[in-house]
C-alpha cells in the first residue's frame, strides 16, 4: 500500500497549544510560548480568538478579534519590551 505524500502547511503561523500559564506558537519552523504573565492582554481570550492569528509580515502577528499586535522579537526577547 502507497501513501500520497502529505501536502504543505497553509498557515505560517498556528496556536498549537494552550495552558493556564500562556500558549505556543509554531512560526515557521519554530515553536515559541507566549506566558500570559508577560503578555496579559491574552490571558481571558477565548481559544478560539487566540487561534485566530495572522502572519502579517516575518516578524509581526496580529490577532484581528483581540485587535491586537505583536513584534515575534517582544515574544523572543521580552525584557526588550517592558509593559508600561
Amino acid at each position: 500500500m502507497k501513501f500520497a505524500k502529505l501536502g504543505k502547511r497553509t498557515s505560517a503561523v498556528e496556536v498549537t497549544n494552550v495552558s493556564q500559564h500562556g500558549f505556543w506558537l509554531l512560526i515557521g519552523k519554530t515553536e515559541r510560548f507566549v506566558e500570559f504573565s508577560r503578555f496579559p492582554w491574552f490571558r481571558q481570550a477565548r481559544i478560539g480568538e487566540l487561534m485566530n492569528v495572522e502572519l502579517q509580515s516575518t516578524r509581526h502577528l496580529y490577532w484581528p478579534d483581540l485587535d491586537v499586535d505583536l513584534a515575534v522579537e517582544s515574544i523572543d526577547h521580552p525584557e526588550r519590551f517592558p509593559l508600561a
